[in-house]
């Protein structure tokens, strides 16, 4: 357990923050997932709001500093290429 009064305060952020990248990286989940359900089931209007909701979610994730920029553009572009091919 932590012994000083800095380190203590330390741990007690450390707890929210884990909290709220947990939150945060859940909802990044989702988004991608809806995006790949829409797909799946063949419908393309569906899956295109569901990209751009994706889009948002991943970009404020970047900024947050949950992932990595070149990791979001990633997911963006694979997602984005599956949307396409949907027709």
């Amino acid at each position: 357990m932590a012994n000083t009064s800095q380190s203590r305060k330390r741990a007690r952020q450390a707890e929210t923050h884990r909290q709220r990248n947990a939150g945060q990286r859940s909802t990044m989940r989702t988004a991608i997932k809806s995006v790949i359900a829409a797909i799946n089931a063949g419908d393309s209007d569906a899956a295109k709001s569901a990209l751009a909701v994706s889009t948002t979610v991943l970009d404020r994730a970047v900024t947050h500093g949950l992932i990595h920029k070149n990791k979001a553009a990633r997911h963006k572009s694979r997602l984005n290429k599956r949307v396409k091919a949907l027709g």
